[in-house]
């Protein structure tokens, strides 16, 4: 079977696009899981990535995303990957906004301001959001976590809970006190009595009331140069317990990049706009072997669009380091 794959990140968090509208063929579910295993291996020789975006045909929007991690487990949302669906889709209908139908919701999506020069940037929407515990699901006494000590995760550290609509587990810290994020998030996405599904776990730090750095622990994955969707729940949890004007931009650093968020309070609910690099690393023609466990690359053709995202990333680890040293 020949799949067209594309290698594309969202501020270093890198996934294949596969558009199943082009396949000649079907993919059946396990076959489809099965290829993501594949294609995400970091020994095989494409280089791997955390994660395949299957795109399919809607009823609803321009088209459908499914993401699949490298571990073949479904995500219900990625908003790095919907970012460079957007662009992948902007670029095949010649649009400039449009939605995005996910596991959970129809999402708007559309081009943005170049984040930084030569960056293409797209802004998505990262929604719904919910505290309550049944939707993370989470296991606890009260009816959401919020800002609170839990003895069990940290004796010093707060937590708060959110889906958008992935589970999320949140802390601000101080300094680069991540020591025992990786130890955490094991646990919670194991056997543990809190988090049955398990969780994404995010430390975040803050440098101002506009200026945070979010390192994520991602479910299905491990630690990944980011998560979009959990810069937002970061983004969204910094304006709700620090403070700073809704609607205004938040710069999101992270150990791949920067992005930008814009939390938004409408009536009795939230939503965040994430907006940030879609960049096309690569196209590839495979050939692909009827269990999926083998692939042959047959021709690759590499844009030279990393060059200008890497200049970028070099400038937020620079900002970065700056104010550690503080």
């Amino acid at each position: 079977m020949k799949v067209t794959v594309k290698k594309v990140h969202g501020s270093g968090n890198d996934f294949y696009i596969i558009d199943e509208m082009l396949l000649s063929e079907a993919l059946p579910e396990e076959k489809r899981r099965q290829l993501a295993l594949t294609l995400c291996d970091r020994q095989q020789s494409l280089g791997g990535a955390d994660g395949v975006l299957y795109v399919s045909p809607s009823k609803t929007a321009l088209a459908r995303m499914r993401v699949i991690n490298s571990d073949g487990s479904e995500a219900s949302m990625c908003g790095n990957g919907l970012r460079t669906v957007a662009r992948y889709l902007a670029e095949k209908h010649q649009l400039t906004d449009f939605t995005v139908e996910t596991m959970k919701a129809i999402l708007k999506v559309s081009e943005d301001e170049p984040l930084a020069e030569g960056i293409p940037t797209y802004r998505v929407e990262i929604s719904p959001v919910t505290f309550a515990k049944e939707t993370l699901p989470l296991v606890i006494d009260g009816e959401q976590l919020y800002d609170e000590r839990v003895p069990a995760f940290s004796e010093q550290l707060h937590y708060s809970a959110v889906a958008v609509p992935n589970p999320h587990l949140i802390s601000f810290v101080e300094g680069a006190d991540f020591a025992d994020q990786e130890k955490l998030a094991r646990w919670l996405n194991s056997d543990n009595p809190y988090f049955t599904d398990g969780v994404n776990v995010s430390y975040v730090r803050r440098f101002s009331e506009d200026a945070i750095f979010v390192k994520t622990y991602e479910r299905g994955v491990g630690f990944t140069n980011a998560c979009g969707t959990a810069m937002s729940a970061s983004s969204l949890m910094a304006r709700l317990i620090h403070g700073g004007d809704f609607e205004r931009k938040i710069d999101v650093y992270n150990p791949g990049g920067r992005v930008q968020c814009q939390v938004y309070r409408e009536a009795d609910t939230y939503r965040i706009d994430l907006i940030g690099n879609a960049t096309f690393v690569f196209e590839a023609e495979l050939v692909i072997s009827a269990d999926a466990k083998a692939v042959t690359v047959m021709s690759q053709t590499t844009t030279a669009e990393q060059i200008a995202y890497e200049r970028m990333a070099q400038q937020a680890a620079q900002f970065v380091e700056a104010q550690s040293s503080i």
